[in-house]
């Protein structure tokens, strides 16, 4: 505030907004994650409108708007998650886990046994759609 970054400023009251909202709701953001899901919907959300403004001539707008993105993509390199390398490691050995004991290989079932408690990204910082995309790619097709 007192630097007068209105940009900075419009993006934290944004934020903090969508928290409190968040805490109203079954689902409250808790961890770094669910808040760098929050300001991965942000961003999104931003870099659709930038180009609705950009498309009806408004640069102006869609300059506002590129501005909080890049604020929005700063405070979210802040946030440590995992390596898709090493994501995609923890995954193929829980798959060939899997398909050596004949346990059932879906999607659906070796994410339910990472995510589970005591499963091998519990507790840990990663992202699920990089555990999804990792899954698509190592799964053999159907």
């Amino acid at each position: 505030m007192k630097a007068k970054d209105t940009n900075r400023l419009s993006v934290v009251r944004g934020l903090l907004n969508e928290v409190a909202n968040a805490a109203k709701t079954p689902q409250p953001i808790k961890t770094d994650l669910q808040m760098l899901s929050l300001m991965r919907k942000r961003t999104a959300a931003a870099q659709t409108a930038s180009k609705e403004f950009k498309d009806a001539g408004r640069t102006d707008l869609s300059e506002r708007e590129d501005a909080q993105i890049a604020i929005l993509d700063e405070y979210a390199s802040g946030v440590d998650t995992m390596g898709s390398s090493e994501i995609r490691d923890t995954v193929a050995k829980v798959l060939e886990e899997m398909k050596s004991s004949g346990s059932k290989v879906t999607i659906g079932d070796v994410s339910k046994r990472l995510f589970a408690p005591g499963g091998d990204f519990d507790g840990k910082p990663v992202e699920k759609s990089e555990v999804i995309k990792a899954l698509k790619d190592l799964l053999p097709k159907e």
